[in-house]
């Protein structure tokens, strides 16, 4: 299959203003979804977004794109991720498009889809929205263009939903903070605590358009972990800018992080065997070993983790960053119901988040990122002669992984050991090797 142009592993995504995250662009990727996803008459396409400046514009691009193909679009506002996938699929539209950048800075935004199904579209749907786009901008033969309008009770339908998802629980007489990362959770996640009984305290929840994952938020751990210590909180749950990962921080201020939940929901399910990635934690995995519960990795993508969990009609997964996905819950990755099935777990075991953090016996994985360009030649003799130098000096008591990401011109170098200055140590040593390759180029 040919390699895609546009589509990274999330979407597309970049700078606001750079190509592609263009007016022009965003137009014209709206025309070629609309060819390539409308394959009814009156077919409607949902579309969200998170809090950022640029949302208001790249939403007026691709509606105008959008409708030009004949297709009708229906504007969702400012909701989570997830809150998309699910109001697709309870409106049976043809697809769901968000206008988000996930963890990234505001400058930056994205565009990601998602089908009927509520799940990413896959590779070869990408690849025929890729060839669309350079294809010109025709109306249809019928001559008739889409309509715009707004679902004005989304935010509230989204609520519901994550609430019926959590039948049973109470969280009357619990303290949490809600760390909402001025992003697109920052109306939702509180009104629905707040509905549970919670005591919340609120961090991140006044977005300006401009500080989105501004020092809060999942990426940004500092200001909640402070909360919680401050109000001695029984814990503390933190969202990324677009709501579809998490980080819990335990009663004592120390991060909750995606092994954890993941070790938390798989062994109180008694599951079998769970899916991460090739990120997970070795201590995570040895800690489910001994509960005799196997450890699947996919490549990183939560589009990855939900296509190893259909192909082993798995339940739970999800990434060590926080990507969680309760596949008897929805269809897709999101930090309001994960942190809704942990709750629902701890309560129903009577422990605290910190007690089943004690279980977990975690490596130390340090990881750097080395900026890259398109003519780097990073994968060289002299780094993979040094893998096998370092591989041999672990002896098994730990792993290299060096990939590229999938969202920025970087290469990621991690290490992981039960040492963390041995970590370090071997992640700066590989990294540089790589740095000289980018230097030369």
């Amino acid at each position: 299959m040919m390699m895609r142009k546009y589509f990274g592993t999330d979407g597309i995504r970049g700078k606001v203003g750079d190509f592609p995250l263009t007016p022009e662009f965003a137009l014209k990727l709206g025309f070629a979804a609309g060819k390539v996803l409308a394959t009814t008459p009156n077919a409607t396409v949902l579309i969200g977004k998170d809090t950022r400046q640029s949302g208001d514009m790249l939403e007026s691009a691709l509606s105008a794109g959008l409708t030009y193909a004949g297709v009708n679009v229906v504007l969702a506002g400012v909701l989570p991720t997830p809150a998309i996938a699910h109001l697709t699929m309870k409106h049976q539209m043809v697809a769901g498009i968000v206008v988000s950048a996930s963890h990234n800075p505001f400058y930056d935004n994205g565009i990601k889809f998602f089908n009927h199904l509520g799940e990413k579209l896959d590779d070869a749907v990408e690849l025929s929205i890729e060839k669309a786009i350079d294809e010109p901008l025709v109306l249809p033969k019928n001559g008739e263009l889409g309509t715009i309008s707004h679902l004005l009770t989304a935010s509230d339908e989204y609520v519901d939903f994550c609430y019926q998802s959590a039948e049973g629980l109470s969280l009357t007489g619990q303290k949490i903070v809600i760390d909402c990362a001025h992003g697109a959770t920052y109306e939702v996640a509180p009104k629905l605590f707040k509905k549970l009984g919670a005591t919340v305290i609120e961090v991140g929840t006044a977005p300006t358009g401009l500080n989105i994952n501004d020092k809060v938020g999942s990426t940004s751990p500092e200001a909640i972990i402070e909360r919680v210590k401050q109000e001695k909180a029984h814990c503390g749950i933190a969202f990324d800018g677009d709501g579809d990962r998490l980080l819990i921080i335990d009663e004592h201020g120390r991060p909750f992080d995606g092994d954890d939940i993941l070790y938390l929901l798989a062994t109180a399910r008694n599951e079998k065997a769970v899916v991460g990635t090739i990120m997970s934690n070795l201590g995570f995995e040895l800690a489910l070993k001994k509960r005799g519960i196997e450890l699947l990795r996919s490549k990183v993508g939560d589009r990855y983790v939900l296509e190893l969990l259909n192909e082993k009609s798995l339940t739970i997964g999800g990434e060590n960053s926080g990507h969680i996905l309760c596949l008897d819950a929805h269809s897709t990755g999101d930090g309001i119901i994960a942190a809704l099935q942990c709750l629902l777990t701890v309560t129903a075991l009577k422990r605290s988040f910190g007690q089943i953090l004690d279980e977990i016996p975690k490596t130390v994985q340090v990881m750097h990122n080395v900026r890259i360009t398109k003519e780097t030649t990073w994968d060289t003799p002299e780094l993979k002669a040094a893998m096998e130098e370092i591989e041999t000096a672990l002896d098994g008591e730990g792993r290299i992984l060096i990939r590229p990401s999938g969202t920025e011109p970087v290469v990621r170098v991690m290490v992981e050991s039960h040492d963390h200055a041995l970590s370090e140590k071997h992640t700066i040593a590989l990294a540089d090797i790589i740095r000289a390759s980018a230097d030369q180029a």
